[in-house]
């Protein structure tokens, strides 16, 4: 079991939907999570995408001399950049972190957002689009030189000089609950993630995903999105809970479903009906509460208890096949010590690489800005 923490590059506090104990997302702050999870021990970290976030390559890139084994889980945007400035971006992230990096596809799901990012396409096709990018970028990333020919897009001797220090590439995390989404994960992913819903729920996307995967004689690893809310007793964790939503007001869910409503993402609709705007009605299942979902976009639920109880329920969805959790909580910076040091201890953590990598340097300059200089 892998455990990813998350930076809060679009806000953060002690309560949901309300200014009152925010904190601000200052470059400072970022640098004391980054710390922090790296010296707790964490495998790795999400940073968000999209426009209510701080830009995530740029954020890494500042954390990278910050931290020392902390992986970066950065997001790549079919349709809003080319695989191949994807593919150079990535390389040169993972050389300069000495292998740190993985890669998280975000095909996007707001249709009012992607179209002011000058995305105007449907669903599906933007997953057609996220489809031929992997292709492209897969094929760079591992040395290929690349002819290629789609209905979106069209490289002629495409190819990446500089390599990743991970081979053939860094690895690339993948969610999506559509058929379209499973059809693109089933090709391309190596980790496929989901976001936290009720066991039989995580069973049967698992189960889909692992059918079209060996149609294409591929397997995959899978991950798991979810916040957490984690105390010392069950009932100081209710508490906790309740406490984080206890400014909201039923004008602010209101605003906050209107807008999600609007998204065709399958995976968000389907964190909505997890509590249909209604903070009567949160439990989806034992210990899985779906109170942040209220007017938080992307993963709403969080799995709320004492350590043993919450070791129990991950460990239930890791005989589903979840191997890594990518968890966070308000805020992140107390919810990161509280998880490492009441989580940890009762989870079989897979042990953090630690060992040393360096990229292989180049020696004298590319000639022509096409070929590597000749070696003696």
């Amino acid at each position: 079991m892998e455990i990813f923490w998350f930076f809060p590059t679009h806000g953060d506090g002690h309560y949901l939907g309300t200014t009152i104990g925010g904190r601000p997302i200052t470059p400072s702050y970022l640098r004391q999570i980054a710390l922090t999870i790296d010296e707790l021990g964490f495998a790795g970290a999400l940073l968000p995408t999209g426009r209510a976030c701080e830009d995530a390559w740029i954020t890494a890139a500042t954390l990278i001399p910050e931290t020392r084994y902390l992986k970066f889980l950065v997001a790549v945007r079919p349709g809003l950049i080319s695989p191949a400035l994807a593919a150079r971006m990535s390389a040169t992230f993972d050389r300069l972190s000495n292998g740190r990096l993985l890669i998280n596809v975000v095909t996007g799901g707001d249709p009012v957002g992607l179209a002011g990012d000058g995305v105007q396409l449907d669903h599906d096709a933007r997953y057609a689009v996220t489809d031929e990018f992997l292709e492209v970028w897969r094929k760079l990333s591992g040395g290929e030189t690349v002819n290629f020919s789609g209905d979106h897009y069209q490289l002629r001797g495409g190819k990446l000089l500089l390599s990743s220090v991970q081979k053939p590439y860094p690895p690339l995390y993948f969610g999506g609950s559509s058929p379209a989404g499973h059809a693109v994960a089933a090709r391309h992913a190596d980790v496929y993630l989901t976001w936290g819903e009720a066991p039989a729920q995580v069973a049967e996307k698992l189960a889909d995903i692992r059918r079209r995967a060996a149609e294409q004689g591929r397997t995959l690893r899978f991950g798991m999105r979810v916040h957490i809310v984690v105390r010392s007793t069950e009932q100081e964790a209710w508490r906790a809970a309740d406490e984080l939503i206890q400014h909201l007001d039923e004008k602010t869910i209101a605003g906050a479903q209107e807008v999600l409503a609007r998204y065709d993402s399958h995976g968000q609709q389907r964190q909505r009906a997890l509590n249909s705007g209604n903070r009567e009605s949160l439990m989806v299942s034992p210990n899985l509460w779906s109170g942040v979902g209220l007017v938080r976009g992307g993963v709403g639920t969080a799995l709320v208890g004492d350590p043993e109880t919450i070791a129990a329920r991950m460990q239930e969805y890791a005989e589903l096949g979840i191997e890594t959790f990518i968890l966070s909580g308000y805020p992140h910076l107390e919810e990161a010590y509280r998880v490492a040091e009441l989580l940890f201890p009762l989870l079989p953590l897979k042990a953090r690489d630690t060992q040393e990598k360096s990229a292989e340097p180049l020696v004298g300059e590319i000639v022509a800005n096409d070929h590597l200089p000749k070696q003696r």
